[in-house]
């Protein structure tokens, strides 16, 4: 039965992961694009160029298995699917199907596959673009309050975990990150005047903000403590490996070049939604 319930969770990610890929496709543009004469809504999976993809080529991985990445006779190369369309596919699945196996028992099992998508759908913009739109964390936020409220967490003790809980632990989130926003704000400050010209990069964006309260939210106070600290080290050492990584290819590194810190506050989220006890235990 685990193995059924496995198999059935990977298509069901795989689905997921052609849903994100539409959205991260579109939403992106739309939230920026002023030009009247361009459709707003939400289209089909489409080519770079706005033409719809065959059904089967709906799926980015199979749009790259039968040889459909680009439209029948346009081969030219900024009309191809990226290689993020089966990735995201691929990871949704992977994610979801090895979640049912390990977690087949979790009674919120149906909640972390809703947070999980939300947070890929992010951490997906915010690669691509360095953005985190609130288009998507306003409706998450509503999203995550009312399934907490609704399916809220089970205690060692056997109760339901507090409704407030989660309540402090937006508040906490957005707080802390908040302050780091504040901070930034007052460091492009110094460093514009030191230069005497203005820093046109975000140390810290309010998106960043954002997420972190949506985070809270998923996790509660306590399990956030812990997210936030991962967070920090995640992104110490994905710069430190930004750094290397540049020096070690020959790249010239321009000075206070912006990293994307989203990323990271998912990845602190994710793993204390995953594993929160065994993450408690070990401190």
């Amino acid at each position: 039965m685990t193995v059924i319930l496995a198999f059935l969770a990977a298509a069901v990610g795989l689905l997921i992961g052609v849903i994100i890929n539409a959205l991260a496709d579109d939403l992106p543009q739309y939230a920026f694009q002023d030009d009247p004469a361009l459709p707003k809504q939400l289209r089909p999976p489409h080519y770079p160029d706005g033409q719809p993809r065959p059904l089967l080529a709906w799926s980015g991985l199979m749009a790259f298995l039968t040889g459909q990445r680009s439209p029948a006779g346009d081969e030219t190369f900024y009309n191809r699917l990226s290689w993020r369309h089966p990735v995201v596919e691929v990871v949704m699945a992977v994610l979801y199907g090895g979640i049912a196996w390990g977690f087949h028992e979790e009674s919120r099992l149906g909640v972390w596959f809703i947070f999980l998508a939300i947070l890929m759908l992010i951490t997906v913009i915010d690669l691509e673009h360095r953005l985190i739109l609130f288009v998507v964390v306003i409706p998450a936020l509503i999203v995550t309050l009312a399934l907490n409220f609704l399916f809220p967490d089970t205690l060692p003790d056997g109760g339901d975990r507090p409704f407030k809980e989660y309540l402090i632990g937006g508040l906490l989130g957005g707080g802390v990150f908040f302050v780091m926003f504040l901070g930034g704000g007052v460091f492009a400050d110094v460093v514009s005047a030191v230069r005497r010209r203005r820093l046109d990069e975000i140390p810290f964006g309010f998106g960043d903000v954002m997420l972190a309260l949506l985070c809270g939210f998923m996790i509660g106070w306590r399990a956030m403590i812990f997210a936030m600290f991962i967070t920090v080290f995640a992104g110490a050492i994905g710069a430190l490996v930004y750094l290397v990584s540049r020096a070690l290819l020959r790249q010239h590194y321009k000075v206070f070049t912006p990293l994307p810190y989203g990323p990271y506050i998912v990845l602190g989220t994710v793993i204390m939604l995953l594993f929160v006890d065994e993450v408690r235990d070990a401190f």
